[in-house]
């Protein structure tokens, strides 16, 4: 942890020069970032999904499937799935944040974007970021220019208000840092990543000690035990059962869907070429999510040939005036096109997976916003302030009564969602007791003593939520967790 701590410090330090090079920050005034980043403290959350099959075949030397097979695969896998992405941010997942006009400095608030996009789509995401953040003055764009007095002063003066960001915390953290163009992070071949941590490292962004930094990581069976995959975009969840469990069934999805592309042939490592720029690309899409920003620009004669069939789906697309050769493409339509997409590609998957109800509730929070776990967490943190949207309240006001509802509210609210779906779990516990099946008789007897289950749930909820639970009933819940976990491997080998 002390050696992130101290990359990720660095690492934004040396962003600032980046953003002079992309003539970003055109003035010798800058904030330098805080040396003491603590992007860290939201390391959000990450769900891993194994493959049986995959860890089976290489699991067997004779299969004829090994290690760069694997690599092979997994790594044009990730490739398909980012384009995916968008339909997880804010719909899923989010960190709502209040940002005030005076923190609008390039080099704070694009935080880590200079390392994860290229220059161009970073200028254009900027730019468009400060047309929606309404930093104007009479039509000219004004950012802050230093001075925290003057620039609360303007501000007041001038009515600029910053802007509200759906997950800042995707922009605040190297959730996905940008391939170079000597070394390819995902080009299929053994060894890529750790070329490009050396080239990462050389230029001050990262550190080969540690493990790459991915929106979408491959789990390879060499190092895990296990060949699958980790999600690492996800924020906080409004709760477990609905937005967590239909983010999972969805990060199943679009993983297989993109297996299914690979093993027919379809989509290729040619389809989407290993250069920065069309890596950048289709990220850029995925960052704008998280910043709310409406449209995004793609080239009219793009090598990435996976986002010309998605483009081809999506509407009102027209050519930008702006940039020569680009396409302005709308962030919902492209998500919309996207839906379109799973219901036709991957129709067969979606009946094999019993996932019609997840696809209707993609599409009702794609659609209807406030049903979005953005719209769920914001509406709620309003709620603890009586103000009735993020942009009536200043940066400071919003976002401590964020950090107070998610401290207090809703980490209580999850622990009782945990509580309950533990409750479930021991009432089968029980009955497998009475069955006599996977030891859990002798198990339950031996923790629980001769107390009942039920009753030892509720003496003990009170405590954990105010956290003054006994040590020793701690431990009687953690060892009913662990028996919990170890009867559904037994009953998931018993099926297989």
């Amino acid at each position: 942890m002390n050696l992130c701590h101290m990359v990720l410090s660095r690492s934004q330090l040396n962003a600032v020069a980046k953003l002079r090079e992309a003539g970003i920050i055109s003035r010798n005034l800058v904030v330098l970032p805080n040396m003491s980043n603590i992007s860290l403290a939201n390391n959000g959350t990450h769900i891993s999904l194994g493959s049986r099959k995959l860890t089976k075949l290489l699991n067997n030397r004779r299969s004829g499937f090994g290690a760069n097979h694997e690599k092979y695969i997994g790594d044009l896998a990730i490739k398909i799935i980012e384009h995916f992405l968008p339909l997880f941010v804010a719909t899923y997942s989010a960190a709502p944040y209040r940002m005030d006009y005076r923190y609008f400095h390039p080099e704070t608030a694009l935080g880590f974007l200079p390392h994860e996009l290229d220059f161009t789509h970073l200028r254009m995401l900027w730019r468009r970021w400060k047309k929606k953040a309404r930093l104007a003055i009479c039509g000219i764009t004004v950012t802050p220019f230093g001075p925290e007095w003057l620039d609360c002063q303007m501000s007041r003066l001038m009515g600029l208000n910053g802007d509200f960001i759906n997950d800042f915390r995707l922009i605040d953290y190297p959730v996905s840092l940008l391939s170079s163009a000597e070394s390819p992070g995902l080009d299929g071949m053994p060894g890529n990543d750790k070329r490009l941590k050396k080239d990462l490292a050389d230029m001050g962004i990262f550190d080969t000690a540690m493990p790459m930094y991915l929106l979408y990581r491959l789990r390879e069976h060499a190092a895990r035990g296990f060949s699958g995959f980790e999600g690492r975009y996800y924020s906080l969840f409004e709760n477990f059962t609905q937005d967590m469990g239909h983010a999972l069934s969805m990060q199943t999805l679009v993983t297989a869907l993109a297996f299914k592309y690979i093993l027919k042939g379809e989509i290729t490592h040619f389809h989407i070429p290993d250069q920065p720029f069309v890596e950048s690309e289709r990220r850029q899409i995925f960052f704008g999510s998280a910043i709310g920003i409406p449209t995004f620009y793609v080239q009219k004669d793009t090598k990435n040939l996976l986002m010309a069939k998605i483009l081809k789906k999506t509407k009102k697309i027209r050519p930008s005036n702006r940039y020569k050769g680009y396409l302005r493409v709308y962030n919902i339509e492209y998500r919309r096109a996207l839906i379109e997409i799973l219901k036709e590609d991957a129709s067969d998957l979606i009946e094999m997976m019993r996932l019609g109800e997840t696809i209707r509730d993609l599409l009702e929070r794609t659609e209807n916003p406030a049903f979005s776990t953005a719209g769920k967490l914001t509406r709620e943190i309003l709620e603890q302030t009586g103000a009735s949207s993020p942009m009536k309240l200043s940066g400071d006001e919003f976002n401590l009564s964020a950090e107070q509802y998610y401290r207090d509210i809703l980490r209580k609210r999850h622990i009782c969602e945990a509580f309950g779906i533990l409750e479930e779990d021991v009432k089968k516990l029980e009955g497998y007791a009475i069955l006599d099946r996977y030891e859990c008789n002798t198990a339950l007897s031996s923790i629980l003593k001769e107390r009942n289950a039920s009753e030892f749930f509720e003496s003990v909820k009170i405590g954990i939520l105010d956290e003054t639970i006994p040590v020793d009933e701690l431990k009687t819940l953690i060892r009913i967790i662990l028996l919990s976990v170890y009867t559904d491997m037994k009953v998931l080998e018993a099926r297989n």
